[in-house]
This record gives structure tokens, sequence and C-alpha cells, in this order.
């Protein structure tokens, strides 16, 4: 009678367990697309055939055993590992200026509506020619093309210094979620040292130059400038800065090479700064005059990229200097010295690594020795001692030569040949393309005919990101329907996604929004045999990739 009600008992626990994994099943069931059939999937995994069955048999002794007949099951697809072919990895940039309205806007007296058409129209200019980044020149001269409680409205903006756009909106916030929408990086553009442009209209009473008397000079060129030997000069710019990236979700801030200034804007006189200088030295300070500005430049670009870390770690910080250090570096280069007549010690900065990404402006032609743009170009790159991205500035606008598409291309492909871990330029500027269409056919059907990502930043990385999960459907053409998603999507800036046929690999890549694509089954008479994915985060890290056999 034990072992009869021990065999009931067994029986009672088994038919439990079986409604209980059969309504996990249920819960856990993975929707596909009507008509479909799983082919592969990432973490989910499908519901199996069905749940086992259970009979219960009587034998001639009345006794009751279980039999299990098992049901045949599909084998639930698992990720494969495989070599995926490298993407292409290219900084691709240009610079949009607004000081005295040169690029954007067009004129100082627009509408709102036209601003932004203007913007859109430039934006959509890159994206379609397969630029991905943009560097937007954000405060001119101590102003703002954006909302801030430390500096007026931009005079290049509005028409007055002070006065907002009407009907209101904040530029910069609009360039920044338009950039993205087109997947291409925002770095604001700032010249942390001028006070107002000779074409900024009167200095009135809401120019930074009312607000901070005793630390602008005027040069003779109509140009105020800030002491960058001051104290309040070094904390009000740094605020400025921190104020953007704090409040902003941008990619990066960029200075150019507008340091001291160049002396033909004082009319070949030295800088006026007696009342910093003379303070310093009868405070017992030992320095040259030259060594002692160019200090204060240090000590100030040390701290700006300190400052953006601490705010925000993935924000690049990149600086754009004169493309000559000294005359003479390389051997047989002449020129202005930035050292000596701006002040900027920029090899230092590049040699301590102060920076994210590193654009000397190499405005001239390949083939002049004096300013050769390789031997110069090399010479960076021996001096780029923490590996930062070094993408120079090419002129694409007016370097000097009788067929400047052809150049420009030719230093594209110049500047990949001499860098090849870490390709890119940044264009001065976006006119030199909006006013040769020439230009952008060359550049479009030769080096950017495909698109690039933003090469990686690892010293940036914060975390890695997960890998994405991959669903595989097949239709009824013969199609496969894949769809891919990520645990956090915010993370994302970019997919990668890799087909393999026969043995031949190709990839695409695309913006955060989208996260699907039909593959067909056969390509040049081969095979679909492998699809995989790969996020890329805003920094241009990548996940670890998924894929799956097809078959």
């Amino acid at each position: 009678m034990r072992r009869y009600v021990g065999i009931l008992a067994g029986v009672m626990v088994m038919m439990v367990l079986l409604f209980a994994c059969g309504s996990k099943n249920r819960r856990n069931k993975v929707l596909v697309r009507p008509n479909t059939q799983v082919t592969g999937v990432a973490e989910e995994q499908p519901e199996t055939e069905g749940p086992k069955e259970a009979t219960v048999v009587k034998t001639d002794r009345a006794a009751e055993v279980v039999k299990e007949t098992k049901v045949a099951e599909k084998p639930v697809p698992q990720p494969i590992r495989v070599q995926l072919p490298a993407v292409n990895r290219e900084f691709r940039a240009a610079w949009i200026a607004t000081v005295a309205n040169i690029n954007w806007p067009s004129k100082n007296n627009l509408s709102t509506e036209e601003q932004k058409r203007e913007a859109i129209s430039l934006l959509n200019l890159l994206q379609s020619n397969n630029f991905n980044a943009v560097i937007f020149q954000v405060r001119p001269s101590a102003d703002a093309l954006y909302n801030s409680n430390l500096e007026p409205w931009s005079y290049f903006l509005t028409g007055e210094t002070g006065r907002k756009p009407y009907p209101y909106y904040d530029p910069l916030e609009f360039w920044v979620e338009e950039a993205h929408k087109r997947g291409m990086e925002l770095h604001v553009w700032l010249n942390p040292y001028r006070a107002h442009h000779s074409s900024g209209g009167s200095v009135s009473s809401a120019s930074s130059v009312r607000k901070f008397p005793d630390n602008t000079v005027r040069l003779k060129n109509g140009t105020y400038w800030f002491d960058p030997a001051d104290q309040t000069t070094q904390d009000h710019a740094s605020a400025v800065v921190r104020d953007i990236v704090k409040r902003y979700d941008i990619d990066g801030v960029h200075f150019d090479d507008y340091f001291y200034p160049y002396a033909t804007y004082n009319g070949g006189a030295d800088f006026p700064d007696n009342r910093t200088w003379n303070a310093y030295r009868q405070s017992g300070g030992n320095l040259s005059r030259a060594d002692w500005r160019r200090d204060h430049v240090n000590r100030f670009i040390k701290r700006v990229y300190g400052e953006i870390k601490a705010e925000k770690k993935h924000v690049k910080f990149g600086l754009s200097p004169f493309g000559i250090w000294k005359p003479g570096y390389p051997a047989g280069i002449t020129g202005s010295s930035q050292y000596d007549e701006l002040y900027a010690d920029a090899k230092l900065w590049l040699n301590e690594g102060w920076v994210d990404y590193f654009a000397p402006q190499l405005y001239w032609a390949i083939d002049p020795p004096r300013q050769s743009f390789p031997a110069l170009l090399r010479w960076w790159q021996s001096e780029n001692r923490h590996n930062r991205h070094l993408w120079p500035g090419l002129n694409t606008v007016e370097v000097r030569t009788a067929d400047r598409p052809t150049e420009i291309v030719r230093q594209v492909e110049l500047a990949r040949e001499i860098l090849p871990n870490s390709q890119g330029v940044i264009h001065w500027s976006i006119a030199g393309l909006t006013k040769s269409p020439a230009m952008v056919s060359a550049l479009a059907n030769g080096p950017y005919k495909e698109k690039a990502l933003v090469p990686a930043s690892p010293w940036l990385q914060t975390e890695q990101l997960e890998t994405p999960t991959l669903l595989l459907t097949k239709e009824k053409s013969g199609s496969i329907f894949s769809k891919w998603q990520h645990r956090a999507p915010e993370k994302v800036n970019h997919w990668v996604v890799f087909a393999q046929y026969g043995n031949r690999w190709e990839y695409k890549i695309y913006d955060q929004d989208i996260t699907s694509f039909e593959f067909s089954p056969k390509k040049d008479g081969q095979a679909l045999k492998v699809i995989a994915v790969q996020a890329i985060d805003r920094i241009g890290n990548g996940s670890d990739y998924v894929a799956y056999d097809v078959k």
C-alpha cells in the first residue's frame, strides 16, 4: 500500500511541475512577425515545440508507472564567434564660424525660422556627404549664441548685443539636437580671450567689455582683448566653458589659434599688459615677460581640460593652434612662430596630453617646402607622446593651388597614410563646401564615399557597453528580417550591422534610431551565411558583437 501511495504522489508532483513549466513558457514566449520563422535570437530564448507529455500505464500487478514520451524539440540557436572586418573610422568635420557672420547665420537680422532653415541646410549638406562632426562657434567674442547668464547674446545673431532671438529659441540647443538627429557630433568652438570683434558693432552697455573694464584692452584694429595674465580673465573663461559643458549635451569643446593676438591686431606693437606685468614683477616674479605670458596660457589650458573631465568625462577637448610651432621645426620650415608671437606653447600641450584631439592649422599645400603639409604633420605626430587624436585643419576655402579640390583630396589621403591609427581632418570652413560644388563632389566621390565612425577614444571610456540583442526571422520570400536592441539605448550612438555572403563580408553604419533591416538571402550569387551587430557609444568605443549563423 505504501508503494502504491508513493507512486500516486510522484505522478501528482510531476503533473504540477509540468503545469508550472507550461505556464512559464507561455509567459516568456518570443513574439515574432506573422508568417515568419525564428532563426536566431540573443539573450531571450524561444519557446520549444511543446511540453513533455506524461502517460500512466497499468501493469498486470495493478501497479502504475510513469512513462515519458518525448516530443522532438528545435535546438535553441546559439551566438557564434567570427572574425569581423575592420570598420571605417575617420573624423570628418567642418568649422562653422559665426563671427562676422562668416558661415552662419548669413546675416545678423534673420528671423528665427530663417536661421533654423540655414542651419538645417548646412547640417544636411554635411550628413549627405558622410561628414560625422561639426565644430560650431558659440562664443566668438565674449558673447553667446546660446542662453547664458554669464555673457550677452551675440551681435552676430540678432544685430544687437544682448538681444535674444524672437520668437525665442536657443540656437545651441537647436544645433545639438539637429546634429545628433543626423548621427553627427557637435563640438562647441569658443574664443577664450577675444572680448569684442571689430565687426561686432559698437561697444554697448551690454558688452562684456563694460562688465570687465579692468582686464580688457583695446587693440589698434578696433578689437578688444582680455588680458590672459589676469586671474579674472581665466576664472571667467573657465566658468563659461563649465557652464556649457554642464547644461548642453555637447560632444566636445574646441579652442582655435587665438591666444595672445597676432601682432597685426595691434599694428605691430607689443600687447598692452603693463598692469599685470608690473604687478607680477613687484610680487617677486622672475620669469621673462614672454615666459610669463606662456605660463598663464599653459596653466589655463591644463585647467580647462581637467574641469571638463570633472564635469563630463566623455566630452572631448580639442585645440586647433597655428600650424607652425616655431620656424625650423621641422628643419626647413619658415613662417610665423606661435610660440613667440601668440605665446602659445602648443607643443607642450600635446606633449602633456592636455587635449583629446589636436588639430594644427596646416593651411598650406603639399608641395612647397617652406610650409610643407606632410612635413609639418609628421613633425606634430612625432610630438604626440600620449597618442591623442591628431586631426589636421585643412584650408578647404583657399589653399593656394591650381586645383583646390584635387589638393584637398590628396591631403585627406596623405593624412590617412601618415596617421593610420586615428584618421581624420577638419575643413576650414564649411564655405569651402557651400561655395564649391566641385569640392563637395571630389570628397563625396572620393575619400568620403562611404560612411565612417569617429575614431574611438579609449582613454575616455567609463564603462564597457553591453552586448546588444539580435533577433532574426525568416520571411516567406526567403529573406532574413533582423532586429536589434540594447538594454541601455540612451548609451548607443551608432550600430554597425555586418553580413557575410559566401566568404565576403559587408557592413553598414546606422544611427541610433534605426534598429532593423531585411537582408536578401543571396547577393552576387553568394548565400547569406552570418549576420552580426555591434553597438557604438558616443565616444566611438564599441561593445562586443553578437553574431548568428542564419541557417
